[in-house]
């Protein structure tokens, strides 16, 4: 199928000023949050209703699937549904679910509140080509990396923000204020997002077929996709296995303590617009390369933080910082560049995009797991470096020329 612009939209206005960016950062950052709760309560949640020690990591494990899930199949209709209307719904149903999660007295219904917030909580996903669109080509990769600097705000400072309300309240109070905060959002954003109506004219069946069609036929999507899912494997593997280590004999950190920690993470959030304006100049390859150098430092200085004193916690920060730098500049580049193959598709496109590097942070923490229990940190970071050094390699085979081939199908 032919990727050319072919149909028209209706949005307005095809600008987007500063206020409205911060609005739409601002909804990402705390939409993505619902995602992150229940890694820092599954235990408390686990005791509370009763889970058993193996059932404890479906808290965490059936929120990922439902938001694999809704990439797929939910926000493909950002091509096909008006996009307001579509975002106000999810952001609806994410506070529902959350309300149902805060009231569960049981391990199915809060599996069951867990699979619908991670389905709900693709409405960033939604939001992020939404604000592509309203930007002009030149300003589209500055604009993207605001947004996504405040989506990866909310994920790095979720799982704080839930350690600190928890040991302070209860973990029912997690869900039930950030229950509020979606209702909240929901009349400002109705208040304020203007109209979208994509003209794409196919049925849902249709829409869902052809993003098989892009998968297969654009080199761009799939060559990005899969260099993010190294980087964010690597993510994912560091952040499943910082904890256990912090919490170790070695250092010996409180949740709270673990929590500040992670709030070191969120300043790799800064890199968003940085990388966008650099994706911008054409200077994408050079930031990727600078990314994807990042993530292999990241872990080969960690190899020297393992002994629990103030300087192996200076440089176990350090690498984070440096890590998260790295994840968060390749993903906004691979945004603008996926964004650029067609207006039309940006929803199917982003979706694909988002699926694959999800299944790749996935992987990461699978593996993460078994490689600290296996052979602790050590171990564990030399894995971690083979994941940007995966996404390196395979970025270094790029032919000359061959991100401009056409991507007509």
């Amino acid at each position: 199928m032919s990727l050319s612009n072919t149909t028209r939209e209706t949005v307005a206005p095809q600008t987007i000023s500063p206020l409205m960016t911060f609005l739409f950062a601002a909804a990402c950052g705390l939409v993505a949050a619902n995602l992150y709760y229940g890694q820092p309560l599954a235990g408390p949640i686990s005791v509370s209703l009763g889970f058993t020690p193996a059932a404890t990591g479906l808290i965490v494990t059936l929120t990922q699937i439902g938001y694999g899930l809704g990439l797929l199949l939910i926000v493909p209709l950002g091509d096909l549904l008006e996009n307001r209307r579509l975002v106000l719904t999810l952001i609806a149903i994410s506070a529902v679910a959350l309300v149902g999660a805060a009231l569960s007295s049981t391990p199915m219904m809060f599996l069951l509140a867990s699979l619908c917030i991670g389905l709900a909580s693709v409405a960033v996903q939604v939001l992020v080509p939404f604000a592509a669109h309203m930007a002009p080509d030149a300003t589209r990769g500055r604009v993207v990396g605001n947004v996504m600097s405040g989506l990866l705000c909310g994920i790095m400072l979720a799982r704080p923000f839930a350690s600190f309300v928890a040991e302070a309240t209860s973990w029912h109070m997690v869900y039930f204020v950030t229950a509020a905060l979606m209702i909240a959002l929901v009349v400002i954003l109705r208040a304020n997002l203007p109209v979208r109506v994509p003209h794409t004219r196919l049925s849902y069946g249709r829409l869902l077929a052809s993003m098989a069609d892009l998968a297969l036929h654009s080199r761009i999507l799939q060559r990005r996709a899969l260099y993010q899912a190294g980087m964010f494997g690597a993510f994912s593997l560091f952040w499943t296995t910082t904890p256990l280590l912090l919490a170790g004999p070695e250092f010996g950190l409180t949740q709270n303590g673990i929590a500040l920690f992670a709030l070191a993470g969120a300043a790799g959030a800064i890199a968003s617009p940085i990388a966008g304006r650099l994706a911008d100049r054409g200077l994408t390859k050079a930031a990727s390369t600078l990314a994807m150098l990042l993530g292999m430092s990241a872990f080969l200085i960690s190899q020297f933080a393992t002994d629990g004193s103030l300087t192996a916690l200076l440089l176990l920060t350090a690498a984070a910082i440096l890590l998260d730098f790295g994840v968060t500049t390749n993903l906004v580049c691979g945004q603008r560049a996926v964004y650029a193959i067609s207006a039309e598709h940006r929803s199917r496109l982003n979706g694909l995009y988002m699926a694959t590097f999800f299944t790749g942070g996935a992987i990461g923490s699978a593996v993460g797991g078994w490689a600290y229990a296996t052979g602790g940190w050590t171990m564990t970071a030399w894995i971690g470096f083979c994941f940007p050094a995966f996404a390196f390699l395979l970025f270094l085979t790029e032919g000359r020329g061959r991100q401009a081939v056409s991507e007509a199908g």
